[in-house]
């Protein structure tokens, strides 16, 4: 038998939407081999035609394949109310769903609306005339409506199509977000911005995504699924910043008084934590880059918030035990330890085991540099003084061994790039163009014939499946060096990959279809970050 219209989960256990599910006898189950005789194949008839008469005895029931992978969800569904609740849309119900406009309650193909009541964690589904539905979109709205929704002032190429661009094409009608739905990738993954309302969708999906992933605690989980459904110091230093950014001060506090509470005396994060805070005992050391990010964070969100310090009275204690910590650690020659980044693998594994990353060593150095530009804002001398010195030993180090490799991962002749050199890019650092000629390297080295990026050169992972937060970070790093036209080429890939209801996905694979859980929240945040970026220019910590 054939499968119409239904969701197809290949060897690799990824699934394509293709419409409503529907199980029909093939041709060739009704008609039997030619070669046998008619008994047979009047009994292979027969056995057709009852196959037939059971299904419509139960009234359809679907005969599914083989199920997807459990991640195979296109977006969550919220409801606008407090705590904030998210649950992932099943794959089944997706087709023709579409969000309601800035909102995360869902209209469903049929008509009717599902959606998580206010005070709730488990979604309904109701009539569009419910009045339950009105009320959850305007909450969202309003929530939305307290800050700022970047994209709509975005840049746009003088003649509206990307240099290099493809012509796009129009998304089947009910498949998409209105946003998304405007355009879908060709063959290239590029779309044409004829409308800002792209970004400013994208945007609005993702400020959207990144509350239902922040529970009321202030743990702002990776994604909702399995081993994602962690608290990362990484993610979260990027969510805070995203919510800061646009105004949405009560979440990025939220955020920071959660990475407050959960660190220890002696200044470090665990690498990950549950969603009640608690520290997951997984046997993973701790991530010395995260404590540069929480830094930037606290840093950043400062500068969004000039009464952050009144505000927020955990920030500079966490910030003072962090940036203290990271100065104590750099070696003679002015390194921090070998340690986990972002890449989550043992330094063992890497090119120059004996040195830190880059994925250490430039969220190390954003990190003092925004812990002593805070110190001086706060008046606390004496520490801005010992953060900076920790920086210019740090910077001169950086100088001596990565630059005159071109800013690889590993500190040696020949060393792989990868996309920590955007971390020594702005807005984590001034403009330097030794830095933005190997960010744009690293980014031709990494692309794929599908447009997007790997997290670096020979990748051990899936050589063909494309990763979102790493086409986020350089697209933020071009917003922010000036470099718009590749900033919009890169918002267009991303804009033209998110799933049917509009959501940023993890990974895209080769055929341009999501290859990894919806949505990602440090992709989320990177998105709304550059966007921000192009809008007005983002702060960077102070080198002096």
């Amino acid at each position: 038998m054939t499968i119409e219209r239904g969701w197809l989960a290949g060897a690799d256990d990824r699934v394509e939407p293709t419409g409503a599910e529907r199980v029909v006898p093939s041709r060739t189950a009704v008609s039997g081999s030619t070669r046998r005789g008619g008994g047979w194949r009047s009994v292979r008839r027969a056995a057709a035609l009852l196959l037939v008469a059971a299904l419509v005895a139960t009234c359809g029931a679907t005969l599914r394949s083989r199920p997807g992978p459990g991640w195979a969800s296109p977006g969550l569904v919220g409801g606008g109310g407090w705590p904030f609740a998210g649950e992932p849309l099943s794959p089944v119900d997706a087709y023709g769903a579409a969000y309601f406009p800035d909102s995360s309650v869902v209209r469903l193909a049929d008509g009717r609306v599902r959606l998580i009541p206010f005070g709730s964690d488990t979604p309904i589904t109701v009539a569009a005339s419910d009045p339950r539905v009105a009320a959850a979109v305007r909450s969202d709205r309003a929530w939305l409506a307290r800050g700022t929704v970047p994209g709509g002032k975005a840049p746009r190429p003088g003649n509206g199509l990307l240099p290099g661009a493809a012509p796009a094409r129009s998304a089947p009608a009910g498949t998409a977000s209105p946003g998304a739905s405007l355009v879908r990738p060709d063959a290239a993954g590029s779309i044409s911005p004829d409308s800002r309302d792209v970004y400013r969708d994208m945007a609005a999906r993702a400020l959207l995504d990144l509350r239902l992933l922040t529970r009321p605690n202030g743990a702002s989980l990776a994604s909702w699924y399995d081993k994602w459904r962690y608290s990362w110091p990484r993610d979260s230093a990027f969510a805070a910043a995203a919510f800061a950014v646009t105004g949405h001060q009560a979440e990025a506090r939220r955020v920071l008084r959660f990475l407050a509470r959960v660190q220890n005396e002696n200044g470090m994060w665990a690498a990950r934590y549950n969603p009640d805070g608690s520290a997951v005992a997984d046997g993973r050391a701790p991530q010395l880059d995260s404590l540069g990010w929480v830094l930037w964070a606290s840093w950043f969100f400062r500068t969004q918030s000039p009464t952050a310090a009144t505000d927020l009275p955990e920030l500079w204690p966490m910030v003072s035990r962090a940036a203290d910590r990271l100065a104590r650690s750099l070696d003679v020659e002015g390194l921090p330890p070998p340690s986990s980044d972002y890449w989550e693998r043992d330094h063992a594994s890497e090119q120059d085991p004996r040195r830190p990353t880059l994925g250490v060593v430039g969220p190390v150095l954003a990190g003092l540099r925004s812990a002593a530009a805070l110190a001086r804002d706060l008046g606390k001398s004496q520490q801005a003084t010992r953060w900076q010195h920790a920086t210019h030993r740090l910077s001169d180090a950086v100088a001596r061994q990565f630059t005159p490799h071109g800013y690889p991962r590993s500190p040696i002749a020949g060393g792989r790039m990868d996309t920590s050199v955007t971390f020594l890019a702005p807005p984590f650092a001034p403009v330097d163009p030794g830095v933005s000629a190997a960010v744009q390297n690293a980014f031709e080295r990494q692309k794929l014939s599908n447009g997007g990026v790997l997290p670096g050169e020979r990748w051990a992972g899936d050589k063909k499946v494309a990763w979102t937060p790493e086409m986020g970070m350089f697209t933020l790093a071009s917003a922010c060096s000036g470099h718009k036209e590749d900033a919009l080429a890169r918002l267009d890939w991303l804009a033209a990959h998110r799933t049917s209801l509009g959501v940023l996905p993890e990974k895209v694979d080769e055929h341009g279809r999501p290859a990894g859980v919806a949505p990602l929240g440090w992709t989320a945040a990177t998105v709304i970050l550059s966007l921000s970026a192009l809008e007005r220019p983002l702060p960077v910590p102070d080198h002096s």
